[in-house]
C-alpha cells in the first residue's frame, strides 16, 4: 500500500523517472513554456521551482547542485543568468500551470506549464499588473498620489506589445501561428477582426497543410483576450476541441 506516499511515480522506475523530469526541466528553462501531461506538468514544478531558488545566489556550490539535477550546462547558464535576473523579486511560485484540451488518440489530459515571469501578456497588462498594483497601494501616501499612480499606468501600459502569443488561441499550433505572422496576423486584435471565411483563405494560401483547421471561434477567442478577459476565455475553451464547439 502507499499511504502517504505523495510522490507520483508516473509510471516509471526512479532512475526513468529522474531522467524524464531533468529533461522536461531543461525544456522548460530554455523554452520558458512547454505543453505536457497534467501529471508530468504538476511533478515537474515540484522538481524545478526548488532549483529556481537554489539560482537566486550564484555560487559554485549551488551550481554544482543543479548540475547535478539537470545534467545539462547550458540549461545551468541560463538559469543562473537570465532566469534568475527575472525571478531576483519573486518569493516563489515560478511557474503556472494551465489545462489545455484532452489528447487526441488516448484523451489524456494536457496542460502548458510555463515561468510567469516571461509572460507579457499576464506581466503587462493582466493578472499580474493588477496584483504589482494593489502592493504598491499598501505602502501609503497621500490620496492624490494615489490618483496620479493610477492615471498615469494606463499610458505607460497603453503601448501594445510586437507581437501575441497567438497558440492560446484553442485550435492554433505553433506553425499555423507563423502563417497568420507572414499574413499580417500578429496580434488577437488583428485576429478578433478576420471572418473565419477569411482566415480559412489565408490558411489555404500557406505553405502547409491545414485543411482541418477550424477557425469558427477564433475572432471570438482573440477578442476575449484583447480585452484581457481571460477567465471567460478559459471558460470558453472548456467547452471547444480543435477551436471547434464539441457539441457542433
Amino acid at each position: 500500500m502507499r499511504h502517504g506516499d505523495k510522490i507520483n511515480n508516473l509510471g516509471r522506475t526512479k532512475a526513468h523517472r529522474k531522467a524524464l523530469m531533468s529533461n522536461l526541466a531543461c525544456q522548460l528553462i530554455e523554452h520558458k513554456r512547454i505543453n505536457t501531461t497534467l501529471a508530468k506538468a504538476k511533478s515537474l514544478r515540484v522538481f524545478v521551482e526548488p532549483l529556481i531558488t537554489k539560482s537566486k545566489t550564484d555560487s559554485t556550490h549551488n551550481r554544482r547542485l543543479v548540475f547535478d539535477k539537470l545534467q545539462d550546462k547550458k540549461a545551468v547558464t541560463e538559469l543562473f543568468s537570465a532566469i534568475s535576473d527575472k525571478v531576483a523579486d519573486r518569493p516563489g511560485g515560478y511557474t503556472r500551470i494551465i489545462k489545455l484540451a484532452p489528447r487526441f488518440g488516448d484523451a489524456a489530459d494536457m496542460a502548458m506549464i510555463e515561468l510567469v515571469d516571461f509572460n507579457t501578456i499576464y506581466v503587462k497588462g493582466g493578472k499580474a499588473a493588477e496584483a504589482k498594483k494593489t502592493r504598491r497601494s499598501r505602502r501609503g501616501g497621500s490620496t492624490a498620489a494615489k490618483v496620479t499612480t493610477k492615471q498615469e499606468m494606463p499610458a505607460a501600459e497603453a503601448t501594445p506589445t510586437a507581437t501575441d502569443d497567438l497558440t492560446k488561441i484553442e485550435g492554433i499550433g505553433p506553425k499555423i501561428a507563423e502563417a497568420l505572422h507572414k499574413a499580417g496576423i500578429v496580434t488577437f486584435t488583428d485576429l478578433s477582426g478576420k471572418s473565419a471565411e477569411e482566415v480559412k483563405d489565408i490558411l489555404n494560401a500557406a505553405e502547409g497543410h491545414f485543411s482541418m483547421a477550424d477557425p469558427t471561434t477564433w475572432a471570438q477567442q482573440a477578442d476575449l483576450a484583447a480585452n484581457g478577459k481571460w477567465d471567460d476565455l478559459k471558460t470558453l475553451q472548456e467547452e471547444l476541441k480543435g477551436g471547434k464547439k464539441v457539441d457542433e
